[in-house]
């Protein structure tokens, strides 16, 4: 299921959209992803209902994501099926079998996220057997970076996360050539998704293709 990667084709996810500005911003820039994050303890969730609303207003072709920690993997799937999100994205430090699970219940493509804090915390990631892979620093969110050297030669297309922004995604880019890049708190000013930052990243990011 995974989308064979092309390098200078680095996919956008913009993550945490709470607002219709925040969705109609992304429509014009056209990121590949956005995420909804369903997760209660974020500052960034959202509602079944909200993201309902926001779906409503995004145009069609730009993947919803949902971010999960730890979920009930029947409300996801009916988030799923609904057509709600068209991915789940798991950031809980959820096991294979509860991957497995998932899978019992819909075919939608499944995002695994770890936390990267060391060279061993990739071995796991390269065995996942989630669709695609996301790799972070701390629990999502924190607008943090890790250590990119730790990814060299990593042989798995990957989701980079973690303190991404427009001032330092071109390096990572050149650096690490991952599928896609995820920013969140990169992208805001005082906790609020900032249009001429998320006008900057795409910018800078595309300038690279």
């Amino acid at each position: 299921m995974m989308e064979s990667y092309v390098q200078g084709s680095t996919k956008i996810k913009f993550c945490g959209l709470r607002t219709t500005e925040d969705v109609e911003h992304a429509n014009a820039l056209r990121p590949d992803f956005v995420g909804f994050v369903f997760a209660p303890q974020s500052r960034r969730a959202v509602s079944e209902r909200q993201a309902e609303l926001l779906k409503s207003h995004l145009e069609p072709g730009i993947i919803k994501v949902g971010v999960f920690v730890r979920e009930d993997p029947e409300r996801i799937a009916n988030l799923l099926h609904a057509g709600t999100i068209d991915y789940a994205q798991l950031h809980g430090g959820e096991d294979a079998e509860y991957i497995r699970k998932l899978r019992e219940l819909t075919d939608h493509p499944i995002i695994q996220a770890f936390r990267i804090d060391k060279k061993e915390d990739l071995a796991a990631a390269e065995q996942s057997e989630a669709d695609y892979i996301l790799l972070d620093s701390g629990d999502g969110g924190a607008g943090t970076t890790f250590n990119w050297e730790l990814l060299k030669d990593f042989p798995r297309p990957f989701f980079l996360a973690g303190g991404l922004n427009p001032e330092n995604v071109k390096e990572a880019i050149r650096l690490l050539h991952p599928y896609a890049v995820d920013v969140s708190s990169g992208i805001e000013t005082n906790g609020k998704k900032d249009p001429e930052k998320m006008d900057l990243f795409t910018d800078r990011v595309r300038s690279l293709d």
